[in-house]
């Protein structure tokens, strides 16, 4: 199935509008890269700076998720700024789970400073209860992780509450993501924005594949959106001319931290520049159809040429028949219309070097 542009629909996420027919949508994610309370607020002030639109991050509960506490995650570490040398490490994913844990109060001051700031605020969920708690909160999404894109109760309850939902579909295949949207809508939700999320920490360029994301948009009439895990803002410049209308970019106070997501994270003195980048990307794209502006109309009138008479010539002379130059500017009668006219006579006299103009002729 291949989605016209007239079907493809907007979503409200907070006090904006997500689509083809809206700005691009910048959300940064902090869930994995705060450690507590103090350091997630400090990431909201940053976000909010930087002039993004919402702020993500991740509800979870390492007790009930991980039920083999040894289980150890492989990712990279940033060693060395200067050359971008990277060592590769494991770490116990119950552990990494907890350092990014917060408490229901916590929760609802981390909302409060976001709401304060006027960022849009939302988060992962994996349970039942923390989809309910993040809805009486008063977040303005959910979030459903590419691991639980076949988890159809999860993704279900989700939809039932009938706020937006993103879903994550890093490692799915499409007909698991099809399968995940028609859950969504059977419950009467159309308020969905599916994320082209590579897998990989960081991701790894061969497997980061964009096309993707015009596949998914002529699959699906919903938004589409890329969730970045590679270092810079070459993959999500890149996002946006594909027609990402959301892109998410984690964000670190220190990329050097020893902690997984922090080495492609971008840090406060890069998310403005990054922010004001895919915004000029997006007006570069400009429109489907060829409008210029009043500028550009003036420039092309001083480079394009005009018909002007060699000698002079007499009423009544074919244009066909007369001795012209064609010069600059092209504000009279353009070579192109000289072909066009060429049988129509003058009306007077003309001496020579007089530009030719409509008027000038029968």
């Amino acid at each position: 199935m291949s989605v016209e542009r007239n079907e493809r629909r907007m979503v409200k996420f907070g006090e904006r509008w997500v689509g083809d027919d809206a700005p691009v949508f910048v959300t940064f994610e902090a869930g994995p890269t705060h450690n507590g309370l103090e350091s997630a607020k400090r990431l909201v002030s940053h976000a909010a700076a930087a002039g993004a639109d919402s702020v993500k991050f991740q509800v979870l509960d390492p007790d009930r998720l991980v039920a083999d506490r040894s289980q150890m995650f492989e990712f990279d570490v940033l060693v060395d700024r200067a050359t971008g040398k990277t060592e590769t490490i494991k770490a116990p994913l119950y552990d990494l789970f907890v350092s990014r844990s917060l408490k229901k109060d916590e929760w609802k001051a981390l909302k409060a400073h976001a709401d304060s700031l006027k960022l849009a605020f939302f988060a992962t969920a994996g349970f039942f209860d923390e989809i309910d708690f993040l809805a009486d909160l008063g977040c303005h999404s959910f979030k459903i992780a590419s691991s639980d894109v076949n988890h159809l109760p999860l993704i279900r309850r989700a939809a039932r509450t009938g706020m937006c939902l993103q879903l994550d579909t890093g490692n799915s295949t499409i007909g698991e993501v099809e399968t995940a949207i028609d859950v969504i809508r059977a419950e009467g939700n159309e308020n969905i924005i599916i994320h082209h999320c590579p897998s990989g920490y960081p991701a790894r360029l061969e497997g980061i594949n964009l096309n993707i994301i015009s596949t998914l948009r002529k699959m699906f009439p919903y938004p589409v959106a890329f969730s970045d895990h590679s270092p810079g803002s070459d993959m999500d410049v890149a996002a946006v001319a594909l027609g990402a209308n959301l892109v998410e970019k984690t964000i670190s106070e220190d990329r050097a931290t020893r902690s997984v997501e922090h080495v492609f994270s971008i840090e406060p003195p890069e998310m403005k520049k990054f922010v004001e980048t895919v915004h000029g990307i997006e007006i570069a794209l400009g429109r489907h159809r060829r409008i210029m502006a009043a500028p550009e109309i003036a420039r092309r009138q001083s480079n394009r040429r005009s018909t002007h008479l060699a000698s002079a010539a007499r009423a009544g002379s074919k244009l066909g028949a007369l001795q012209v130059e064609f010069r600059r500017p092209g504000t009279g009668l353009s070579p192109a219309d000289y072909e066009l006219l060429a049988d129509r006579p003058l009306k007077t006299d003309l001496p020579a070097g007089h530009r030719l103009m409509l008027t000038d002729l029968g």
